[in-house]
């Protein structure tokens, strides 16, 4: 695990301060991908770097196109030079993809990191999904009931979570079932 340390001290530097609740929520994924990571086996490294890293896109120095996984991605790589799986895998978070296409970024984002559309990314999206903003753990309908609130009727983001939710549920049930050993 010799990437992980800096993948958290990264996120840190990023968020800690200029986003105390962000960071909260950032160090709650990163624990709950710690704790689950056994899950996706030899991926079990990349799965909590990207836990870690997968909302940097919010910080402040890092925010160009208004969209947090494509910055976060885009520093990784420009910046960062990181591992391609790891920066797809940031990009592609919580079925960003359909966010992306309706902020009109989907080519944007499918161009530059196309999804890795396997498990290690269900794993992220649990891991993101089932931690509040303040980094606690809760279930999926919670957190989607939480955004719903927080950002409101119509907002974007709303209507991007609610057009997901069905593939959000899938990636939940697949970590779940591994995790209960099914």
């Amino acid at each position: 695990m010799e990437h992980v340390p800096w993948a958290r001290e990264l996120a840190s530097r990023l968020l800690a301060e200029p986003l105390p609740v962000r960071w909260a929520h950032v160090q709650g994924v990163g624990h709950t991908a710690e704790d689950i990571a056994h899950v996706v086996g030899d991926d079990a490294e990349l799965l909590i770097c990207a836990a870690w890293l997968h909302d940097i896109g919010y910080a402040p120095d890092l925010n160009k196109a208004g969209f947090h996984p494509l910055d976060g991605a885009r520093y990784l790589r420009d910046v960062e030079q990181a591992d391609e799986r790891l920066i797809r895998l940031v990009a592609n978070h919580s079925c960003a993809l359909i966010e992306a296409r309706n902020r009109d970024l989907a080519g944007d984002l499918a161009s530059e990191f196309p999804s890795p559309a396997d498990f290690v990314l269900d794993a992220l999206t649990f891991c993101d999904m089932t931690t509040s903003p303040t980094g606690q753990r809760t279930k999926l309908d919670q957190r989607l009931e939480e955004a719903f609130q927080r950002y409101g009727d119509g907002h974007l983001v709303t209507r991007s979570l609610t057009e997901a939710r069905p593939l959000l549920e899938g990636s939940v049930q697949r970590v779940r079932a591994a995790l209960d050993g099914r």
